[in-house]
């Protein structure tokens, strides 16, 4: 594997963390702590609990991962009490 070489995976924010981290619940089951790629930080791309996003994870550490991707129909109801679409 090349250095650059890294595993993208779906999965569901569970929980908000100080200095803009998320635990994420990856579709496999696994818990991994993840922080915002700098695009999306630029671009002020706001992450709630429940949503869906696509996490970029090193082989070398399983555990921690980047987000960077939020998916467009990942709103829940939890994020969007009166069902409203915008």
């Amino acid at each position: 594997m090349a250095k650059e070489d890294q595993i993208e995976m779906d999965g569901i924010v569970i929980d908000v963390l100080p200095n803009t981290m998320f635990r994420v619940q990856l579709d496999n089951g696994h818990v991994v702590i993840a922080h915002i790629s700098g695009k999306m930080r630029k671009n002020y791309i706001r992450i709630l609990k429940g949503d869906k996003v696509t996490v970029q994870l090193t082989p070398y550490d399983l555990s921690k991962g980047r987000i960077s991707f939020r998916s467009r129909d990942g709103k829940t109801t939890e994020n969007n009490p009166a069902g409203k679409t915008e």
